[in-house]
């Protein structure tokens, strides 16, 4: 979790790569709301240098945006953002205003499986998905099967899958190949690259 601020009821987010290296923003915390950590960060976008300027991104499970607003910093072209919570969406727009970055992200304040089922082959399709569900909600699986069956990747594109260390993988779809995978306390991490069927 990120540290707490000095202003009670609030926590705060600090970026740790690219244009925005060590903004801080601040967030009040949301039943659930987990966001990934430094150090899992850190490892995530060692993996992800490569691949990630220019990439349209969706951080599905936004929350915080940890993700989403890590990708935009180190260059990424675009990336949606969905969450169910209201506050959590305006507070994520204000972020993407106050580190001038409006036009590079959209926020949808939708549940993550009806986003996805009104999505279609005919979007331009996601380079990176970031894929954070609420732990032991079943989400994870269902969010990559929609992923894949509605076309919705690029070619080769990158899934990031976060779940606890004690949950089972969910079934994946075919061509999902695991390309990284690590344990940081509670949390296990992966990194899929989805080849074309």
């Amino acid at each position: 979790m990120s540290r707490a601020s000095g202003r009670p009821g609030h926590s705060e987010l600090r970026i740790i790569g690219g244009q925005w290296r060590g903004r801080k923003l601040r967030f009040a915390p949301e039943e659930g709301l987990r966001p990934t950590t430094d150090r899992v960060r850190e490892t995530l976008f060692n993996w992800l240098t490569p691949e990630v300027h220019g990439a349209r991104c969706l951080d599905l499970f936004a929350g915080s945006g940890a993700l989403g607003l890590e990708a935009l910093s180190r260059g990424a072209a675009h990336c949606d953002f969905v969450d169910t919570s209201p506050r959590v969406i305006r507070q994520l727009r204000q972020h993407l205003d106050t580190l001038g970055a409006g036009a590079a992200g959209c926020c949808h304040q939708r549940p993550a499986l009806d986003y996805l089922a009104g999505q279609s082959d005919a979007a331009q399709p996601w380079d990176i998905v970031f894929v954070d569900p609420p732990f032991g909600h079943a989400l994870a699986g269902p969010s990559c099967a929609q992923l894949d069956a509605r076309g919705l990747l690029a070619p080769d594109a990158l899934v990031y899958l976060e779940t606890g260390a004690g949950e089972p993988l969910p079934e994946l779809p075919a061509g999902w190949d695991c390309h990284r995978e690590k344990r940081a306390g509670g949390v296990a991490y992966r990194l899929f690259v989805v080849t074309p069927g």
